[in-house]
């Protein structure tokens, strides 16, 4: 860890790994440009890979990350503030644990596209802050995840300014605090997924767009309002705009659509 001058590392052939055995390995080595092209490991362990880059803010591609199930931490920060990085492993893990990429890629300032992301069933924090701060992003993976957990996509996309569309969000059971602050600060994104949940809890939508200056258009469909769940969900958004809302909602619509936007109705 902090090894400056360090240009290369050397292959990690081990494919079953141990409790943070390669937690900070790499970390703050900002001269190194070269990594092995595969971390062989299937079978992971809490926090094996764990900051195992971050920092190292010359690195330009990553290894391949064969792995399908998950361990809690395994991937936390691993390529975190890697400013070069301009492409993401793919990630076809499908088992998820608590808080698995967490920060993986946050403030990866060059990084233009995500990997796919095929896991239909989520973890605690999974894909917290997972890719918050990439202000060169434009483009947002696949989520076809319908069960959700908490905090599972809060922040996500925090301050993505160059994303300039969302992703589908196809469930419609939520948790608490699941998209909280999902694409905070993406100045950039002018519509909003639908949003096709009917019932709302807390936290759930908290500052989930908020400050995204040019958003225009969204489609919620939830029939009831619910204290703490549209905390500054739409604050900062552009002053003129549409709502699409469900026609039998019984929420009024003041403090939760922004003034000066159109309501339209629709029949789910």
């Amino acid at each position: 860890s902090g090894c400056t001058s360090l240009v290369s590392a050397p292959d990690l052939p081990a494919t079953t790994l141990a409790e943070y055995c390669c937690n900070n390995m790499f970390e703050g080595c900002t001269s190194l440009v070269t990594v092995p092209q595969i971390l062989p490991a299937t079978t992971l362990a809490w926090s094996c890979y764990e900051e195992m880059f971050s920092g190292c803010t010359s690195l330009v591609s990553a290894p391949d990350l064969p792995a399908t199930t998950l361990a809690g931490y395994c991937y936390h920060r691993m390529f975190s503030n890697c400013y070069s990085l301009k492409s993401a492993p793919n990630l076809p893990a499908t088992t998820l644990a608590g808080h698995c990429y967490h920060w993986m890629f946050s403030n990866c300032y060059s990084l233009k596209s995500a990997p796919n992301l095929p896991a239909t069933t989520l973890a605690w924090s999974c894909y917290e802050e997972m890719f918050s701060g990439c202000r060169s992003l434009v483009s947002a993976p696949d989520l076809p995840a319908t069960t959700l957990a908490e905090y599972c996509y809060s922040s996500m996309f925090s301050s993505c300014t160059s994303l300039s569309s969302a992703p589908e969000l196809p469930a419609t059971t939520l948790v608490k605090n699941c998209y909280n602050s999902m694409f905070s600060y993406c100045y950039s994104l002018k519509s909003a997924p639908n949003l096709p949940a009917t019932t709302l809890v807390k936290g759930c939508y908290n500052s989930m767009f908020s400050d995204c200056s040019n958003l225009k258009s969204v489609t919620a469909l939830f029939e009831k309002s619910v204290t703490n769940s549209l905390n500054g969900w739409l604050t900062g958004v552009s002053s003129i705009g549409t709502f699409y809302k469900n026609a039998e909602a019984v929420w009024e619509n003041s403090g939760i659509i922004p003034a000066g936007w159109d309501v339209v109705l629709v029949t789910p």
